[in-house]
C-alpha cells in the first residue's frame, strides 16, 4: 500500500490551510470590508457597493433607437448595442432553465453568492484538478453590466471587471449579495438575460432570439434556448454561423445539465441533439446600426445631424432606446428618389441630382423627402455615397438664375419696383457700379475692370418683373441690384431661407476659416457678397455661382409659400424615450421674414415659369402639369450645375443637379438617364430640363388627389409702384 510522503502530507496541509484563509478572507471581505482606523475607506467602499447595486437594479441597459416616418414605420435604427429589451414574461420557460441548469443551477436556492459551489471550486483548482468557476448568475450579472454597460466605452474599465483577483471577486460578491435584497429571483435572471452578449455584438435574448432564428424570446424552443445558453460561455468561439460544430457540442451540453437539473427527459435530450442547429441561413437578421441600406437613408441621416445640432449626444442617441417620430412621408420619398433615379443614372459618374421637399406653413416648415439618385451609404460601386446630397451645401458650383428670387424680394420690400412694373433689359449691360476683373470687361474709371454681364438669350428692352422672373434676363437682374444695392439681396437671401448657406464660405460651403488669407475661405458668403467699406458688393451673387444646399433652397420656397413666414426646416414630429416619455428638443422660432403682402405678391410673380415662354414650360408641359405654382429655374455658367426651385400650397422644393466630386466642368443633358458630367465648355444642361422635369415627375403623383390650391393675390402696395 502507498504511503503519503513527508512533503505529500505537508503539501496537503498547506493546501488546507490556504482553503481555510481564502474562506476567511471572503467572508470578511463580504462582512467586514475595513476595520479600525480604515473605517472611511469601509465606508466609501460600502458606498460604492450599493452605489453599484442600486444601478443594476434601476439603471437599464443601453437600448435600440427606432428612427420611423410620420406614419409610425420604422425607416432605421441607431445604437452603440444591438438590444431587444424582454419583460420576464417575454422570456421562455425553456430559456431560463436552460440558462439557469448550465451557469447556475442552485440559483434559487442562494443569496447572491454559492459558498458551496465557491468551496467546491476553490478544491477543485487548488488541487490541480479541473479549473472551475464558481460565480452565480447574480455575480455574472454583476460582472457582464460593468463590461458591457458601465465599462462599455472604457478597455481599461473592462479588464478591471473580469481580471483574476480576490479583490475582484470580493467586490462582485458583495454586490451580488446586495443586489439580492434589491431584486426578485425572476428580476435578476431577466437582467442578466437582456444584458449578456452574444456572437456578433448581440446583447441580450431579445435580440439572439431574432437574430439567430427570426422569432421572439418568448417563442424559444428547448432547442434554441440551449444553444442561446451555450453560447454564452464564448459568444465568438461559439458563433453558430463560423463554428457550427463547436456551437452544436456546446449546446449538447446544455441539454446534459438540463436532464440532470430534471427540466428535460433523457429521451427528449437524445433526441433533439441529432436535430440541426436551426439558425437563419447566411448569418444573423441584425439590423444595421445607421442609416444606410434604406431608400430613406439621407433622410436618416439629416435627422441625426438635426438632433446633435439641436443638443442631443451622440451616447444618448445610441444608447437611450428613443422612439423618433420625424415628418418623412414614405410615399413622397419614394417619388422624389424614384424620379431622381429615373433622370440621372445611380451609377453615373460624377453626377448628382437631388430633389429636397419642404411642407410649407406658418407654424412650422416639415421636411417631406430628401432624395437623390445615388443611395446613403458606403460603397460607391453600388451608387452610394456617405455625402448628404440633398440638405447639406454641397452643391459647390451653385443654382444659377434660382438667386435672382432674392433680388426680386428685395426690390418689392424697397418698393422699387412692383411685380407688374417694367424694369429695364439691356442686352449687354457694363456696370458702373460692380467690378469683376473679367478679362472681356472694359477699365473703369477706377482702373479696375468693370462688372459686364450679357444675356442668353434675345429679349426686348423692357418687360414686367414678372416676366423678367419666367423669362430670366440677367442683365435685368444686375441692374436691379446696382438700385437696391447688395446689402438687401444678399441679407434677403438668408432672410428667406439660405442660412448655414450664408454662413458658409463661398469657396466650397465649408465653415469661414479665419486663418486664410483667401477672401473665399475666411469669410463666410453674406461678408463676401455684400458690401464693405471698400467695396459695393459683387453683382454676380444674383446668378447663383456660389454653394447651396438644396434643402434650403426648398425652404425658400416654403418661405414665399407660408406669407414669409421662415422656420426652420424640421425634420422631427416627436421624440420619446424608452418609458414612452415626451423627450422634446428646443427648435429656433418661426419669425416672420419679409411682409406678407411681399411673399404673396413674389409667388404671383414667380407663377409664369410654367406658361407658356417659362424656362420649366417645356417640363411641366412634358408631365402634364395642370395646377398653379410658383417656379424658378437656374443654370450656371458652362452647364455645370442647375436647378429648378418650385412650390405649391401643399409642397414645396428644390430639385439640382451638379457634379459632387470634380465641381467644375460641364453637364450633358441626354434626356432622361442619359445625364453626363463633360469638360468645361461642352455642357449643354438647364435648369427646364433635368432639374424641372426631376421636380414634376415627383409631385405631380404626390399631390394626386389633393385640391388644387390656388396661389396667393399680389399685394396692391408691391404690385403696381411706378
Amino acid at each position: 500500500m502507498r504511503t503519503l510522503s513527508g512533503v505529500g502530507i505537508r503539501s496537503g496541509l498547506f493546501k488546507m490551510v490556504g482553503l481555510c484563509l481564502l474562506a476567511g478572507v471572503l467572508v470578511a471581505g463580504l462582512l467586514f470590508p475595513v476595520v479600525g482606523a480604515a473605517g472611511v475607506v469601509s465606508n466609501q467602499a460600502s458606498d460604492t457597493v450599493e452605489s453599484m447595486s442600486s444601478n443594476l437594479a434601476d439603471e437599464p441597459p443601453p437600448l435600440i433607437t427606432n428612427i420611423t416616418d410620420r406614419d409610425g414605420e420604422r425607416i432605421a435604427t441607431v445604437y452603440d448595442q444591438y438590444r431587444i429589451p424582454t419583460a420576464p414574461d417575454e422570456i421562455s420557460e425553456a430559456m431560463k432553465w436552460a440558462i439557469i441548469s448550465v451557469e447556475d443551477r442552485r440559483f434559487y436556492d442562494h443569496h447572491g453568492v454559492d459558498w458551496k459551489g465557491t468551496m467546491r471550486a476553490a478544491i477543485s483548482n487548488s488541487a490541480g484538478g479541473d479549473t472551475q468557476g464558481a460565480s452565480t448568475l447574480t455575480q455574472q450579472y454583476v460582472k457582464n453590466y460593468l463590461i458591457n454597460v458601465t465599462y462599455r466605452n472604457d478597455e481599461l474599465g473592462q479588464q478591471k471587471a473580469q481580471e483574476v483577483s480576490i479583490a475582484r471577486k470580493l467586490k462582485e460578491a458583495r454586490i451580488a449579495m446586495q443586489l439580492e435584497t434589491k431584486m426578485s429571483k425572476p428580476e435578476i435572471l431577466t437582467g442578466y438575460l437582456n444584458i449578456i452578449e452574444f456572437s456578433r455584438e448581440i446583447f441580450g435574448v431579445g435580440a439572439a432570439a431574432k437574430a439567430y432564428f427570426g422569432t421572439t424570446a418568448a417563442e424559444l424552443t428547448v432547442p434554441q434556448a440551449a444553444l442561446l445558453a451555450g453560447a454564452v460561455n464564448n459568444p465568438a468561439v461559439l458563433d453558430p454561423w463560423n463554428n457550427p460544430e463547436g456551437a452544436k457540442k456546446r449546446r449538447n451540453i446544455v441539454l446534459d445539465t438540463m436532464v440532470d437539473n430534471h427540466k428535460l427527459s433523457r429521451d427528449d435530450a437524445e433526441r433533439i441533439k441529432k436535430e440541426p442547429l436551426g439558425v437563419l441561413p447566411g448569418g444573423p437578421d441584425k439590423a444595421a446600426a445607421n442609416c444606410t441600406g434604406a431608400e430613406s437613408g439621407f433622410f436618416c441621416q439629416y435627422v441625426i445631424e438635426y438632433l446633435y445640432e439641436h443638443g442631443m449626444q451622440q451616447d444618448d442617441l445610441l444608447t437611450g432606446g428613443y422612439t423618433i417620430r420625424t415628418t418623412l412621408d414614405a410615399d413622397v420619398n419614394h417619388l422624389a428618389a424614384q424620379a431622381a433615379k429615373a433622370e440621372v443614372d445611380q451609377d453615373e459618374p460624377n453626377v448628382a441630382n437631388t430633389l429636397s421637399l419642404v411642407k410649407p406653413g406658418e407654424e412650422r416648415h416639415e421636411v417631406l423627402s430628401l432624395a437623390a439618385n445615388r443611395d446613403y451609404g458606403p460603397d460607391p460601386d453600388k451608387g452610394q455615397t456617405m455625402l448628404g446630397l440633398p440638405y447639406e451645401i454641397m452643391n459647390v458650383t451653385g443654382t444659377g438664375s434660382s438667386y435672382k428670387i432674392f433680388t426680386a424680394a428685395a426690390t418689392l420690400e424697397q418698393r422699387r419696383y412692383g411685380i407688374f412694373d417694367e424694369v429695364r433689359v439691356p442686352g449687354f449691360h457694363v456696370s458702373q457700379v460692380f467690378s469683376w476683373g473679367g478679362e472681356h470687361c472694359p477699365i473703369g474709371s477706377s482702373g479696375i475692370r468693370t462688372y459686364c454681364v450679357r444675356n442668353a438669350g434675345d429679349y426686348p428692352g423692357t418687360m414686367t418683373l414678372q416676366d423678367a422672373l419666367a423669362k430670366s434676363p440677367n442683365t435685368a437682374f444686375v441692374v436691379l441690384e446696382e438700385e437696391v444695392g447688395m446689402g438687401p439681396v444678399v441679407q434677403m437671401a438668408s432672410k428667406l431661407g439660405l442660412r448655414k448657406t450664408m454662413a458658409s464660405n463661398p469657396a466650397v460651403g465649408g465653415p469661414v476659416d479665419p486663418e486664410s488669407d483667401d477672401p473665399m475661405y475666411n469669410q463666410s458668403q453674406t461678408e463676401y457678397f455684400g458690401p464693405s467699406e471698400n467695396s459695393p458688393g459683387k453683382g454676380f451673387f444674383t446668378l447663383g455661382a456660389s454653394p447651396t444646399s438644396g434643402l434650403e433652397m426648398a425652404n425658400v420656397a416654403a418661405t414665399i409659400m407660408s406669407g414669409g413666414v421662415w422656420c426652420p426646416p424640421t425634420p422631427i414630429l416627436e421624440i420619446s424615450d424608452r418609458d414612452g416619455t415626451a423627450h422634446p428638443i428646443e427648435e429656433q422660432p418661426c419669425e416672420q421674414a419679409v411682409p406678407e403682402g411681399v411673399a404673396d405678391t413674389l409667388a404671383v410673380g414667380l407663377s409664369k415659369d410654367t406658361a407658356s415662354g417659362g424656362t420649366a414650360h417645356a417640363a411641366a408641359e412634358a408631365a402634364g402639369w395642370d395646377r398653379p405654382v410658383i417656379g424658378k429655374t437656374g443654370t450656371t455658367q458652362h452647364s455645370g450645375s442647375a436647378a429648378f426651385i418650385g412650390a405649391t400650397p401643399q409642397i414645396a422644393g428644390a430639385a439640382m443637379v451638379f457634379r459632387p466630386d470634380v465641381p467644375y466642368g460641364g453637364l450633358v443633358d441626354g434626356g432622361p438617364g442619359n445625364v453626363r458630367a463633360v469638360p468645361q465648355g461642352a455642357g449643354n444642361m438647364f435648369g427646364g430640363k433635368t432639374p424641372a422635369r426631376t421636380w414634376f415627375r415627383a409631385v405631380k403623383p404626390a399631390l394626386e388627389g389633393e385640391p388644387a390650391a390656388p396661389l396667393p393675390e399680389p399685394h396692391p402696395r408691391y404690385a403696381d409702384i411706378r
